[in-house]
């Protein structure tokens, strides 16, 4: 049985997160077949690019189903960036897109037009997470500590209805953000783990306890 199915939709970065699983000693394969995602022991889904056709993407090979399905198994799914984001109710990216509906909530752009700050969109760089209260010991970011530094490209952050999903907070421009997640099996960052040195590959290896 593989390790971890990294699922192939047309979103890009699948390369480098295959190889920080492998640096962290997991056999990851990527994958769009159904069947070798389902089976396998967690699975990835990643993402770079528009919210809506992501989920067209998805949906053109009932991957939308398959991922679905494999989270009612409980077995450990991580999203990252894009991928946290489609895990959600819908997005307001190009007007209004309906995602998986994993988490209740919603994606929003970045909106500094009230702000002194005028930010730049896309937050792109290195930036800190931090827990306020929230106890990361039984999470993906066990191995981390608060105000690590990750690394971020987004132009739209997901707001969960339920505050308790929130694993992470991090500031762009006075906007407080949710860029991680926790909700039963599911795990997610709005970061990139693979793209942000040994604090990312953490998280990685933490995935692995997850399954193992």
């Amino acid at each position: 049985m593989t390790d971890i199915s990294i699922i192939d939709y047309n979103a890009g970065n699948l390369f480098s997160i295959k190889s920080a699983c492998e640096k962290v000693g997991l056999n990851a394969i990527i994958t769009g077949n159904p069947e070798v995602i389902i089976n396998s022991k967690a699975a990835i889904l990643p993402g770079v690019g528009a919210f809506g056709e992501a989920m067209i993407n998805l949906k053109s090979n009932q991957l939308d189903k398959v991922i679905v399905d494999f989270i009612s198994q409980e077995k450990p799914m991580l999203g990252i960036c894009l991928g946290m984001q489609l895990l959600f109710d819908k997005s307001d990216e190009f007007g209004s897109s309906s995602g998986l509906g994993i988490i209740r909530g919603t994606v929003n752009k970045f909106d500094f037009k009230e702000s002194e700050l005028k930010k730049q969109i896309p937050h792109t760089g290195w930036n800190t997470i931090r827990a306020d209260e929230k106890d990361w010991s039984k999470s993906i970011l066990s191995m981390n500590n608060q105000n690590d530094f990750m690394y971020f490209v987004h132009s739209y952050y997901c707001t969960p209805e339920d505050k308790r999903n929130i694993l992470s907070m991090t500031n762009y421009g006075g906007i407080d953000f949710c860029s991680a997640i926790s909700y039963k099996n599911v795990f997610a960052t709005q970061f990139h783990p693979e793209k942000s040195g040994e604090k990312g590959l953490n998280i990685y290896k933490e995935f692995r306890n997850l399954i193992s």
